[in-house]
């Protein structure tokens, strides 16, 4: 209690300070139904509408859609039933929605507009529990309250939120027709559906109108793989608290000789100001926020975070603020991925591939993280002939005035308009990109060359490690510093050992399904059982060359023979 009433007196001293606070949040958020979160589209909408002719959107249209469509949507816990429905639409047309399971059934219900919403949570009641004592904070987050006479719920379907197991999705792949086919299945089971971004983004508006009683201005977005096209379902959900688009911060020539400014508190750093607003944000996320658990405060890593669980999605949360590298990153992630199909595809075949064989790991330490696998998979289609994708001081040279980021000394300039952008003709299938990337690597060489997507070739390591990929921004720092040389060194054979297997006839090719028995697991499915590939580990360890030659010489010697 102690803890709550100190968050309180941010605000006010004396006695009620903690009724206040709390009418603070909640008449912003009833004040704020109605903002408009794309007004900021203002200044790329000509271009945005270009992109939109050729089917691909900037990331920053994107994203002010979805905060947009958050903003007229609910989330409910209620069993799945029609009278819901039924009883919602009241209040307003509903656009979409959608049940799923976790901690209990839930909704998510976007209305037409923002009055709905408000219609809705002007009838909402606070319960009353004689037993307990309760936060009378209000939200978007509700639950529905049957009487006794509505006891026939009329089940939904709900909308899965997590990957299948890796045997059904060998057994589903086993049953593709070309190792293309696998690729692209693998990825349309493991990528975030609509239904799970579309949650994402409505988690990062409710935590945002209890940020906005202190910034009524600020916005909290999702960023890395919730949004850059590579997220799988059930990965952890990055949130930035954007306080970047306050306004007052370009300041305009004062007239009369005579301005006005803001009267505000003062830090050291830029570093201690972010440390005090996740402190405080974080108490009242852990004190307020209803469905969020375990709030932590890890405050001095180097980047400081919010850490903590939102039960009613059932998404890991991890908060920090203004970490603008990162939002770049997102950025030049979410282009690659749409620039050509095949990028996406390869990436998630290859991080799925590297999970199942331990390469990568949900657990910090000297791991291969999946960061590091994207650049990887990006500097390989780099260094195709012709290259797939174009370097990075290649975009940076297409780039206008309006693109124009430098960050904390850092140039993070790359073009943002599709059109501008020009692609070499490749016309490799995923089948071959597959296994040259396993070759690419099985061959480079770690040992005295760097990984870089700016130029998009090696150069010699600056600094000893067994792994080095330079940060695309941050160019000085080393993404993989943490991997040691053992792991480097079974990433390596695992290339090796799985361009080896899709090139046997007896996994490159279907081996078909006898009845009553599952398909035999072939290609790409075949690269997934982990007995197929960890065998390298137990088995003698073969002379790194690139597989197609001891294939060849072991031709020659069945011809000799």
């Amino acid at each position: 209690m102690a803890s709550s009433i100190a968050v309180c007196r941010l605000h006010m001293r004396g006695r009620g300070s903690l009724g206040k606070c709390l009418q603070r949040v909640e008449t912003f958020l009833h004040r704020n139904i109605g903002t408009n979160v794309v007004a900021a589209q203002g200044e790329t909408h000509r271009k945005d509408e270009a992109d939109e002719k050729d089917g691909r959107r900037s990331l920053c249209a994107v994203q002010a859609e979805r905060q947009e469509q958050a903003e007229r949507s609910v989330l409910i816990s209620c069993a799945s039933e029609k009278r819901l429905l039924k009883y919602l639409s009241t209040h307003g047309n509903i656009n979409k929605y959608f049940f799923y399971e976790s901690y209990g059934t839930h909704a998510v219900v976007e209305f037409a507009n923002r009055e709905s919403v408000a219609s809705l949570l002007e009838e909402a009641a606070i319960p009353v529990v004689s037993n307990e004592a309760m936060v009378p904070f209000k939200s978007r987050l509700l639950s529905l309250r049957k009487s006794a006479s509505l006891n026939s719920p009329n089940q939904k379907l709900c909308k899965p939120q997590i990957t299948i197991p890796i045997n059904q999705l060998i057994q589903r792949l086993s049953t593709e027709e070309s190792i293309d086919r696998q690729v692209t299945s693998l990825t349309e089971a493991y990528q975030l559906t609509e239904e799970n971004i579309r949650l994402r983004f409505l988690v990062c508006s409710l935590l945002k109108d209890i940020a906005a009683a202190y910034f009524p201005e600020c916005t909290i977005k999702p960023f890395g793989s919730s949004v850059n096209g590579f997220g799988k379902l059930g990965c952890d959900l990055d949130m930035i608290l954007d306080l970047d688009g306050i306004s007052g911060r370009k300041g305009t020539p004062p007239k009369g000789g005579m301005s006005l400014e803001y009267q505000l508190k003062r830090a050291n750093s830029e570093r201690a100001v972010t440390q005090s607003i996740l402190s405080v944000i974080g108490e009242c996320v852990d004190q307020f926020a209803p469905g969020c658990v375990g709030v932590q405060k890890i405050l001095n890593a180097r980047c400081p975070l919010l850490r903590f669980a939102h039960q009613p999605s059932g998404f890991q949360c991890d908060l920090t603020a203004n970490n603008r590298v990162a939002i770049k990153s997102t950025e030049l992630l979410y282009l690659y991925g749409e620039l050509d199909p095949r990028v996406r595809f390869l990436v998630f075949t290859v991080r799925c591939w590297a999970r199942v064989h331990g390469i990568t790991s949900s657990i910090p330490g000297a791991w291969i993280t999946n960061f590091s696998l994207t650049v990887m998979v990006l500097f390989f289609l780099q260094r195709r002939s012709p290259p797939i994708i174009p370097t990075l001081d290649h975009l940076k040279d297409l780039a206008g005035p309006a693109d124009k980021s430098v960050i904390e000394g850092n140039d993070c300039t790359f073009v943002s308009d599709f059109s501008k952008i020009q692609l070499q003709s490749n016309t490799e299938t995923l089948e071959q990109l597959l296994c040259e990337f396993f070759e690419f690597y099985a061959s480079f060489a770690f040992s005295k060359m760097s990984i870089n997507i700016r130029k998009g070739k090696e150069q010699n390591k600056p600094e000893v490690a067994p792994l080095h990929i330079q940060n695309p921004f941050e160019t000085s720092l080393n993404i993989s510093k943490n991997v040691n040389a053992s792991q480097l060194d079974r990433f390596v054979a695992l290339c090796q050992e799985s361009s080896w297997l899709l090139q046997l006839s007896e996994t490159k090719t279907p081996r078909g399904r006898t009845e009553g028995n599952p398909a035999v697991p072939w290609g790409l499915a075949a690269l997934l059982l982990p007995t197929q590939v960890a065998g390298v580990t137990r088995r003698k360890k073969r002379k790194l060359e690139p597989s197609s030659l001891r294939l060849k010489s072991l031709l020659e010697s069945l011809k000799t023979s």
